[in-house]
């Protein structure tokens, strides 16, 4: 693989050209069939894709060989994806173990540049994937990259970008709950490090595995996510459906959010704990219609974090107290108290603290997943 310097950036600066796309989705829950969905969801004129496959991953942007599996759409090998919709691809025979690592290969003949439409990806997945040299590579056992999608965020931290994949659908072979964890960059992973996968949901999943617990887990957090407002991408009460609704066979979700919005509020009266208050009642009732169970997070400390300010902590303190004691949540995950400092509980304890005093560190995410009674998921519905 070539060397590459990383770029500063909000996400990684990429445009395709005649190049096949190569990502890596990590499966909790292997099966035996897989549907792939792609999405352009914020493109504003069709998404034409050249060729698809899904196979196992061998290592770097290596697949296992004879894995591959072509991808149609609807009986389409070429189709292109309207503006603001996803695709679902037919279904595909392919043993997938837990715990595997899957290779989506996209080959996109356009130049998506020349097209001025915008792309959609999500900025900091925290998985390096790989864009060819030009041609169509889908299926290569060895990709010839020409470059990644990894940059260095403007805060110094390496990620990498994810662009027009949506999900990974998998029949199972035993029945399996589904978990969607709907939250911001805490639940999205930052500071868990790149390519590591050890996200508090990574390692909530190794912790039900480890138990017998049959239960899939999907990370519905983006970086910047906010209940009311949107940030880095759409509100959560405008993401709800897409992203924690839309999955198959979903049975539980966890919410996490609003320390952004508390965050960027600053010293300003709104947003008011009442109006997150009732954001939040938004979700649960919402996922409450669809027979879900829900379980609340407390918001984490953050003082000496770059927009902390003693009007956002007293809203932090008031949000956390109404999800601790409203009853509103089917059960909470009191991440505050997993890893506050017991001295000073506005801040974290300096070894769960990654030292921009908003995110956990690696230590930090462990106590978090640690702290979770995970005999709350051993029944597979409401």
């Amino acid at each position: 693989m070539p060397s590459q310097q990383l770029e500063v950036a909000g996400g990684s600066r990429l445009h395709f050209n005649n190049q096949t796309l190569r990502q890596i989705a990590r499966l909790s829950t292997g099966g035996t069939r897989v549907r792939v969905v792609l999405t352009n969801t914020f493109g504003t004129v069709p998404l034409r894709i050249g060729a698809a496959q899904v196979a196992l991953r061998d290592k770097g942007a290596s697949i296992v060989a004879g894995t591959n599996r072509v991808l149609t759409f609807g009986g389409l090998a070429q189709p292109a994806i309207p503006p603001g919709a996803l695709m679902v691809s037919d279904p595909v025979d392919m043993e997938v173990p837990d715990s595997a690592d899957v290779v989506v290969d996209v080959y996109l003949p356009d130049n998506t540049a020349a097209s001025r439409s915008s792309v959609t990806y999500h900025p900091a997945s925290w998985q390096t994937n790989y864009v060819s040299a030009q041609g169509n590579h889908v299926g290569a056992v060895s990709l010839p990259v020409a470059t990644t999608t990894a940059y260095r965020r403007s805060d110094g931290l390496p990620s990498a970008s994810s662009f027009f994949l949506s999900r990974v659908e998998v029949v199972t072979r035993q029945p399996t709950g589904v978990l969607v964890a709907f939250g911001d960059s805490i639940t999205d992973g930052t500071q868990s490090g790149l390519d590591q996968n050890r996200r508090w949901l990574n390692l909530l999943d190794a912790r039900l595995t480890a138990a017998g617990i049959r239960m899939s887990v999907i990370n519905g957090g983006i970086g910047g996510g906010r209940v009311l407002e949107d940030g880095v991408g759409p509100n959560g009460l405008a993401r709800f459906d897409r992203d924690v609704l839309a999955q198959a066979g979903t049975t539980h979700v966890t919410i996490m959010l609003g320390i952004n919005d508390i965050g960027n509020g600053g010293a300003k009266p709104n947003p008011s704990v009442a109006e997150l208050i009732a954001g939040h009642r938004q979700l649960i009732d919402r996922a409450h219609a669809r027979g879900l169970r829900v379980y609340g997070a407390t918001l984490t400390a953050f003082e000496g974090a770059a927009y902390w300010t003693p009007e956002g902590e007293a809203k932090r303190q008031a949000l956390n107290e109404w999800i601790r004691s409203s009853g509103a949540y089917d059960a909470v995950f009191d991440f505050a108290a997993a890893t506050q400092d017991p001295t000073r509980p506005t801040r974290m304890r300096p070894e769960y603290d990654s030292g921009d005093h908003l995110h956990p560190s690696p230590a930090g995410y462990t106590a978090m997943s640690n702290s979770i009674d995970i005999e709350l998921f051993r029944s597979p519905g409401r």
